[in-house]
């Protein structure tokens, strides 16, 4: 009871000098509202930084078709591959729901053709995918967008392509909307990607169940795969691979024992499963040498785990530290401004005192009076600062492109900070109050 009729004397108190309250609130609200800026700026760069960590290095596993070998057999590695129709597209659910590990699958069937637009037309490589494809390789779209999920399940004529190949077929124009001819069939132009592969920029990517329906197959070429974080590469392509030989053991325990010569069980494959990473380091070497390199990749994929880790971990510290300091700051020079307002209103209210003192009140009463003033201060404070925090993450998000994400946490704690810095700051000229002399303070002018 006395605590609500401290809080009601308080906010009556602050209102007959609104501009005083106006000023000593303002600094709340720019510290409140730095720290909940800060906490979004921060937020979004940990998690730009933890996905650029975790996507540092070569993610992309392929998973061919075919696994014939034309020499290597004493290093007991494929150095040749064949061609196989027993990849299926049941195959790529199997790995997304069997193996850890896994970001993104998307079944690929691939063919040259002819690709005709209104101003020209090229002879290029078309791929069937799925939605998730661009996002495997960080495509960004220069107009429109890729094709859905549903388009992909319906099977509809629809058609992203590159930068390169648009500029070939249509010049200048923006293609969106527009109708290519691909194998005798009109494909609607969903959108146009840029990539840094030129060979990319030059093709053409349709929902590969379009492509199996116009090519009248039902297997695929390969199958895309992406592991959440590069360190688990090697594990996860093991996983592919272990899930793909439960599947396929019983088609493969009927495959001519001369397809892949007198190797280890592995050679009965009819796939081949390389990360990106065993792909690029193992080119143009010989078999001895791309022999060990492939023996030693999940050691090396260890050790990058393990220095992503401590990177990540290092720069989640330094993040902290920057947004503790700041939030110091911040929250200081607030505080400062309540307990000068604060002093300069019991030096005005001496006089006052005195009389609450004289009719009976405690100390403890004049105490909570001012106490309450603070922390309403402050509160008060809190919840504007909320609202210039999101305001300015919203501002810094639309206009630099920075994912400044504000969370409930961040705001949960930006108002329990704002009305522990009212108690903090104000305790001092609260305690000054209800120490004053009541004969003293009445005798104050």
């Amino acid at each position: 009871m006395v605590i609500k009729k401290s809080f009601s004397i308080a906010v009556k108190a602050l209102k007959a000098n609104k501009l005083r309250t106006g000023l000593a609130m303002l600094g709340m609200t720019i510290g409140v509202g730095a720290v909940l800026t800060m906490f979004a700026l921060g937020t979004g760069a940990q998690q730009s930084v933890s996905s650029e960590v975790k996507s540092a290095g070569t993610t992309l596993i392929n998973v061919r078709a075919g696994n014939f070998t034309r020499g290597g057999e004493d290093s007991k590695i494929a150095t040749g591959l064949g061609s196989a129709t027993t990849l299926i597209p049941d195959d790529a659910d199997a790995i997304r729901s069997g193996v850890q590990g896994v970001a993104h699958v998307s079944p690929v069937s691939r063919m040259r053709g002819w690709v005709a637009g209104d101003n020209d037309k090229s002879y290029t490589q078309v791929f069937g995918v799925n939605e998730e494809y661009p996002e495997m390789f960080s495509w960004n779209f220069e107009k429109g967008k890729s094709f859905k999920k549903g388009a992909v399940e319906d099977g509809e004529n629809v058609v992203i392509i590159g930068s390169a190949l648009r500029d070939t077929l249509f010049g200048e124009t923006n293609p969106v909307g527009k109708e290519v001819d691909i194998h005798g069939e009109k494909f609607k132009v969903k959108g146009v990607f840029e990539t840094s592969d030129e060979e990319q920029s030059q093709m053409a990517a349709i929902p590969y169940t379009k492509m199996q329906k116009m090519l009248g197959i039902n297997y695929l070429s390969n199958i895309m795969v992406t592991a959440e974080e590069a360190g688990r590469s090697s594990e996860v392509s093991q996983g592919i691979t272990d899930v793909l030989r439960s599947r396929h053991r019983m088609a493969t325990a009927a495959k001519p024992s001369n397809l892949a010569g007198p190797m280890s069980s592995s050679s009965a494959d009819d796939f081949t499963v390389k990360t990106q990473a065993s792909e690029a380091l193992t080119k143009g070497l010989n078999t001895s040498v791309a022999a060990f390199i492939l023996a030693n990749m999940p050691q090396m994929d260890q050790v990058n785990m393990q220095e992503m880790s401590g990177t990540l971990n290092r720069a989640g510290q330094t993040m902290t530290a920057l947004l503790a300091a700041i939030a110091t700051i911040s929250l200081i020079v607030g505080g400062i401004g309540i307990m000068n307002i604060m002093l300069v209103s019991v030096t005005e209210r001496t006089r006052e005192i005195g009389i609450r003192r004289a009719v009976g009140g405690r100390q403890y009463d004049v105490l909570m009076q001012f106490l309450a003033e603070a922390v309403t201060l402050g509160v008060a404070g809190g919840v504007f600062g909320i609202i210039l925090g999101y305001l300015a993450s919203f501002a810094i998000t639309q206009l630099l492109q920075w994912d400044a994400t504000v969370s409930l946490g961040a705001v949960a704690l930006s108002f329990g900070i704002a009305a522990a810095t009212g108690v903090f700051f104000g305790f001092y000229p609260a305690r000054r109050a209800s120490k004053l002399n009541p004969i003293d303070a009445l005798r104050f002018e």
